[in-house]
């Protein structure tokens, strides 16, 4: 009794022409699909547009923000480009974001193309920039190592999704890198405990 030997072709080392394996038609892994078909994917799971009224809020909050940060730094005193004072780079900041709040206000009065609908997930800025601000109010009165450690863990854990320990590590890590490029190495005011 003979056995039977399947109908496949004997396995070779892939020629310059052949593409390798075959992918079956329903499998969805990136690797399988096309640049094509992967970017229509994408804008199939991409959030709802956010549309001009939204789009209309948010570029005049950034823009109040902006003003208001001028003033503020204007406050502090702007010196000059050979001298610059305390108010300089926070003035060229809040400039940059109420100029492009306003070419913003400009080119996307008609919703845009890549605005995003107002989620659960916007809520993650507004924490992210109610902490800094705790921050900096919390810097002059206890140095800037315990702030920036707690800041730096909130970002990592809550809103980056940092296991606990990644995000303490890293936590500790900044902070560090911080003190030796601000203070060890450059000698800067900042407020500190050490």
């Amino acid at each position: 009794m003979q056995a039977k030997h399947a109908e496949h072709p004997p396995v070779t080392a892939a020629s310059p022409a052949d593409p390798g394996p075959v992918q079956s038609e329903n499998d969805e892994s990136p690797e399988a699909l096309t640049p094509e078909e992967l970017a229509a994917q994408w804008e199939a799971e991409a959030p709802e547009r956010a549309g001009g009224v939204a789009n209309l809020a948010s570029s005049l909050v950034v823009l109040g923000l902006g003003g208001a940060g001028m003033a503020l730094s204007v406050g502090l005193g702007l010196g000059t480009p050979a001298a610059p004072s305390a108010g300089m780079w926070p003035f060229i900041v809040s400039l940059i974001a109420a100029a492009m709040a306003v070419v913003q206000l400009i080119v996307g009065r008609r919703g845009g193309k890549d605005g995003e609908k107002f989620s659960a997930m916007s809520w993650y800025t507004v924490i992210g920039f109610a902490t800094l601000i705790l921050m900096v109010v919390l810097m002059p009165l206890i140095g800037f190592e315990i702030p920036a450690l707690l800041l730096c863990f909130v970002w990592m854990r809550w809103l980056g999704g940092e296991r606990w320990r990644s995000a303490v590590l890293y936590s500790v890590l900044v902070v560090v890198a911080f003190y030796a490029i601000f203070i060890a190495a450059l000698g800067t005011t900042i407020p500190r405990l050490f």
